[in-house]
């Protein structure tokens, strides 16, 4: 490719909203255009890495057994009407074409492979399969940013396995888990395989892998002791604490201007440890029932994770609650507990739903509210002096708790995903009666796996990890090209050698980008190392003099001067 020829320019400045160092350098370097928040066009350089991408993640799906094929994005409304997720993916893109007809922009593929399994699989011995496919994937994204870590429109490679029953998916699980190791450390993102929550997929279980990186937009929690890993939506944790020998009176004190815990802790003289937090939610349950006063307990040191309450729940939604809705359920904003107040005895029974996370139980001698402004109560114990509906693990782990497998302490890093893995199980099978016939005759439902990775995600993370105050620096199995040639300087036989050199190069296999404009050393030695190939070679009149020229690893501070008649062989050695 003839640079004078490209698509595109380079860019000397980025633009002001592009924050992380990947959504900067991409659209400088000419790989990317936003079209809109959260779309983007790759330009030819960027689909170059894409097609490069796409190529690793097709063999080493093709290794364990996968079947490419190449499904819809637009997904007629009864498939996800059948499996109950046309009303509870929030961000499910949805149109409308005539005669009323209702489709779904494909945020994912379950929908239609499920389809699929009515219609191919009949019995055992059409099992087990393994399916994939490289597509774009729509979702309506409310915080499109971070340049291509989350988009709207975005290209996706997912599989999908199908089973006879759990036993036999464990066993091919593993294949599947080492693809995704295999795919990540050729691309050049080392990856770490981490429990976490399955979300709107559903199933049983899932590993995310995740990237570790200080600007990643998640966090996961980790034990260096034993190895536990898992997303902070799924990560467990010991809560340290014991009941006291002797329990306090509970006795009504005044707290004035005392709203938060600390404040509170401070007032008394306790430590946060010794006090409950409450936090207050209006919760709609899945399938538009009506909304409920979700009122949440947490020891004060701690802090609520919301996918964990949802999780706790069953799923649905929540919003923060007014405070006209707290006083209606008889508590006061800032001095609140359940202490006095009126608690259902289980879900669905009359009453204030209370949801309390396991930490109560782990101390005692409480502060808590008093349910009256500028007043608390100290000696609070759990269940003598108030009652819970549910009790459940809804606290976010953190660094310094103790690890739930060997009592080793956690550290909490940030990261970014990267891909996901889920074992489905009958979760969609069940509800389409996507069946198979097993050696009996009977019918049994299919037992799936989904599986996903973000090309763009995946190729701004690869930015992410690899580059310089220079510009970007490229894995050689993922870069648009292996070699920047470029000529330098006048005269009619530098610019014929580097011609000849281009069809060499070429000639001989490898790829390469040639600037062939008449710029001057410094753009064109700038756009190199923004663009960021693995290989620089430079052609120049005094080397061309000793029939050498100059090469340059993208990665090293150093050029060398390569004989003309080596360079080929310099370039397959390296």
């Amino acid at each position: 490719m003839k640079l004078s020829n490209s698509f595109g320019k380079t860019l000397r400045e980025a633009p002001a909203d592009a924050e992380l160092i990947s959504h900067q350098l991409l659209i400088r370097a000419n790989f990317v255009r936003p079209a809109g928040a959260g779309i983007y066009t790759f330009m030819p350089f960027g689909y170059r890495v894409i097609r490069n991408i796409w190529q690793i993640m097709a063999e080493e799906m093709d290794a364990i057994g996968g079947q490419e094929m190449w499904m819809p994005n637009l997904h007629p409304a009864a498939l996800w009407q059948a499996t109950g997720r046309w009303d509870t993916v929030d961000v499910l893109m949805k149109v409308k074409a005539g005669g009323g007809r209702e489709y779904a922009l494909s945020a994912t593929h379950e929908e239609i492979v499920t389809d699929l399994c009515l219609r191919e699989i009949e019995s055992y011995r059409d099992l087990p399969r393994m399916v994939y496919h490289i597509s774009k994937k729509f979702r309506d994204e409310p915080r499109a940013r971070g340049g291509l870590l989350r988009l709207r429109e975005f290209i996706m490679k997912d599989a999908y396995t199908l089973d006879t029953d759990e036993a036999a998916f464990d066993v091919y699980y593993p294949k599947m888990l080492q693809a995704y190791y295999n795919i990540f450390s050729r691309c050049g993102t080392p990856a770490v395989a981490i429990q976490a929550d399955t979300g709107a997929m559903g199933g049983k279980t899932s590993h995310e892998f995740v990237i570790p990186h200080a600007d990643g937009e998640d966090t996961y929690i980790t034990c260096e002791q034993c190895g536990y890993a898992a997303n902070v939506e799924a990560a467990e944790f010991v809560r340290e604490g014991e009941k006291p020998a002797a329990l306090a009176d509970l006795v009504k004190v005044a707290t004035p201007d005392c709203k938060t815990i600390a404040d509170v802790a401070a007032f008394v003289g306790v430590p946060a440890s010794q006090t409950v937090k409450a936090v207050f939610y209006w919760w709609t349950p899945k399938g538009g029932a009506d909304g409920r006063f979700l009122f949440t307990l947490v020891r004060g040191d701690l802090d609520i994770n919301e996918v964990k309450l949802l999780n706790a729940l069953g799923g649905g939604q929540i919003r923060a609650a007014t405070d006209e809705e707290i006083r209606a359920a008889g508590a006061e904003p800032g001095y609140a507990s359940p202490v006095g107040l009126d608690v259902a005895a289980a879900s669905g029974q009359p009453g204030l739903f209370v949801l309390a996370d396991l930490s109560i139980e782990a101390g005692g001698n409480f502060v808590v509210g008093a349910n009256d402004a500028g007043y608390h109560f100290t000696g609070a114990n759990y269940p003598r002096d108030f009652a819970i509906t549910q009790m459940a693990d809804v606290a976010q782990a953190d660094s310094g708790h103790r690890c739930p497998v060997c009592g080793g302490r956690l550290t909490a890093a940030r990261c970014i995903e990267a891909g996901h893995c889920f074992k489905l199980g009958t979760r969609y099978s069940l509800p389409t009666g996507a069946n198979y016939l097993d050696e009996n005759g009977r019918p049994q439902p299919i037992f799936m796996g989904s599986y996903g990775i973000g090309l763009d995600r995946l190729l701004a993370t690869i930015v992410e990890l690899h580059h310089d105050d220079n510009g970007i620096i490229w894995p050689e199995s993922v870069a648009p090209y292996r070699v920047h040639l470029m000529h330098l300087g006048k005269g009619d036989a530098v610019r014929a050698a580097a011609d000849q050199l281009y069809d060499d190069l070429q000639a001989a296999g490898i790829t390469v980008l040639y600037d062939d404009r008449e710029a001057s050393a410094g753009v064109k030695l700038n756009d190199a190392d923004l663009i960021g190939l693995p290989w620089r070679v430079t052609v120049g009149a005094r080397s061309l003099a000793e029939g050498r020229v100059d090469v340059k690893r993208r990665r090293a501070s150093e050029q060398v001067s390569v004989p003309l008649a080596d360079l080929v062989a310099f370039l397959a050695a390296g």
